[in-house]
């Protein structure tokens, strides 16, 4: 049964100025979600610069619903499957109505002009329902499904958007967007346990002899930091494994999913460059970093090059 509509007043975002069916209504919407991308997300700022115009702003709207969707599984207050519910009730009318929150207004633009199926974006949602209630993962198989919502999504949205639907090149961007996420998850070892999450597979964690209790404690083991090198050693495989998909693609598409990679590997470096020790320090990639990261993509792309230097794929300390 669908959400009534009046809930959608409760979820959180800007109010728009321009009256529905006006000529400024949904620049107004887009524009939000381009705020709001280049208010918390500074790869946007730096990354996007090189997409052509007329496709950047569909970049901006999934990015909004994106972002709107973690902030309700993440940090909002009050009853969050309900908020979550409002937002797919939102999602609905993209697809068959009318929206009247801002995201969604610019996201059913993009929706209507790439043909975008709701699929990737029900997982997102379902991913942050799993948020409020699963909060351990008891192996890598159930951790794996678990990003095949959270993250997996994403890539094909991007996909979308740049033209392209063959799902063999979904299945490969697969690979990336797991990748990143675990990248991420290990990035963020102690911040996602002071939120009482843990994203290290149980199983694994037995095997190397890690207990909730040596997290909490912040001290890296021996143990621990062994566990962390696997989990890096594994992530860098699917980045790998991933890579293909860049060469299988042209234009901007390549230079952009070369830096979901390149991004993805330099926070493992930066794993590895603390001996693993994600527990009392945060590894973190300067934003230096990143835009070197983006002018050597850039230019080695346009010399015909691979975009990323065969040096990034491997560990740290080689």
């Amino acid at each position: 049964m669908r959400t009534p509509v009046s809930q959608t007043a409760e979820l959180p975002g800007p109010v728009l100025t321009s009256q529905p069916g006006s000529p400024e209504y949904v620049d107004e919407a887009f524009s939000h979600c381009e705020r709001l991308a280049k208010t918390h997300y500074e790869n946007f700022s730096v990354g996007t610069r090189l997409i052509p115009a007329d496709l950047r702003k569909h970049f901006y709207s999934v990015y909004a619903f994106c972002r709107g969707v973690d902030d309700l599984g993440d940090e909002a207050e009050g009853d969050r499957l309900a908020l979550l519910d409002a937002w797919s009730a939102e999602l609905d009318l993209c697809y068959e109505g009318s929206p009247g929150h801002p995201y969604f207004i610019a996201l059913q633009k993009t929706i209507e002009q790439f043909n975008v199926p709701r699929e990737p974006f029900d997982r997102l949602i379902e991913a942050n329902r799993r948020d409020q209630i699963v909060l351990k993962h008891p192996d890598y198989e159930e951790l794996l499904d678990y990003c095949d919502h959270s993250a997996n999504p994403v890539g094909h949205l991007v996909l979308y958007i740049f033209g392209y639907r063959d799902q063999e090149l979904h299945a490969l961007a697969d690979n990336t967007c797991t990748a990143l996420q675990l990248a991420n998850f290990w990035q963020d070892v102690a911040r996602d346990y002071s939120i009482g999450r843990i994203y290290l597979p149980a199983d694994e964690m037995e095997r190397f002899g890690i207990t909730e209790e040596t997290i909490a404690s912040g001290v890296a083991t021996q143990e621990f930091r062994d566990l962390m090198r696997f989990q890096v050693d594994r992530a860098r495989e699917l980045f790998v494994k991933g890579y293909e998909l860049v060469d299988r693609v042209g234009g901007q598409a390549r230079i952009d999913l070369a830096l979901f990679t390149g991004g993805g590997l330099s926070i493992l470096r930066e794993i590895e460059k603390l001996d693993y020790d994600v527990l009392s320090v945060r590894p973190e990639v300067s934003r230096f970093r990143k835009i070197r990261l983006l002018t050597s993509a850039y230019v080695r792309s346009k010399l015909g090059m691979s975009p990323l230097s065969g040096g990034l794929f491997k560990p740290a300390n080689h």
